[in-house]
């Protein structure tokens, strides 16, 4: 009998030392946890803020002039968040607007438009003109990092120099370059990486445009461009009207 109380007595204080020790640690993984839990929230806003930035197109063009519409060099396009029977006229639209824009950015000339919860980029070197339609929350400078970045892979890897001159109609040959750059840079840390475009961003300006509408000339209006234009289908200018009557943001526009 007295070894047994004597064993279950050893249980019990080891079991309560255990106990005390187990509180101990919980205490101090409590505290460590509060002392890391400002940090451990910055963290998650900073993945939140990331997450929610998004490069939704990205699109090369020749310059033709201001007389005629440019010829697009190869495109793509991420319309997954849209539903699945929108995506046909959301894919016309962003060629559409990135048409739009690209025709009205000059020669060494850098643009941004803001439109409802996108900005679309645009920079024109030399003819060759850089569109790329991202969230609000993309930032600018890594934006037109990834532009400066199409440009030279498509003059190194795609058309070598400056042979895209010769083109006489739209051309695809960019497109799967440009598919493998949206998937890439859609971290814009992917972007920031490119030193030398830095610096060379710096010594050139960039005009910020409020609404599409104040990129186009004077006496343009943007519902008379959609009816008259042949990237939309009748289906993508009704989806257009449509949108904009309810004044919804996913017009682009």
């Amino acid at each position: 009998s007295i070894v047994v109380v004597a064993h279950a007595s050893a249980v019990v204080v080891s079991h309560t030392h255990a106990r005390a020790r187990g509180n101990g640690a919980a205490l101090r993984s409590r505290a460590s946890t509060a002392r890391t839990a400002p940090e451990h929230r910055r963290r998650r806003h900073r993945h939140l803020q990331e997450s929610h930035m998004k490069v939704t197109a990205l699109s090369l063009w020749k310059s033709n002039g201001d007389d005629r519409e440019p010829h697009v060099l190869g495109k793509a396009e991420d319309v997954a968040e849209f539903g699945f029977f929108q995506r046909p006229s959301v894919r016309e639209m962003l060629v559409f607007i990135s048409r739009t824009v690209a025709k009205r950015t000059a020669v060494g000339a850098r643009q941004s438009v803001a439109q409802d919860a996108y900005m679309v980029h645009v920079t024109n070197k030399g003819g060759l003109i850089a569109v790329a339609v991202v969230d609000a929350e993309y930032p600018s400078r890594s934006a037109f990092c990834v532009l400066s970045a199409m440009l030279e892979e498509y003059e190194t890897r795609v058309v070598v120099g400056d042979a895209w001159r010769a083109l006489s109609a739209d051309d695809s040959r960019g497109d799967e370059m440009l598919e493998g750059m949206l998937i890439k840079y859609q971290d814009p840390s992917a972007a920031d990486k490119i030193l030398k475009i830095q610096r060379e961003l710096d010594d050139t300006k960039v005009v910020l445009h409020k609404t599409i509408d104040s990129v186009l000339a004077r006496g343009e209006k943007l519902d008379n461009l959609v009816d008259k234009s042949t990237d939309l289908s009748l289906a993508s200018q009704m989806f257009y009207k449509q949108a904009k009557k309810q004044n919804q943001c996913c017009t682009m526009m």
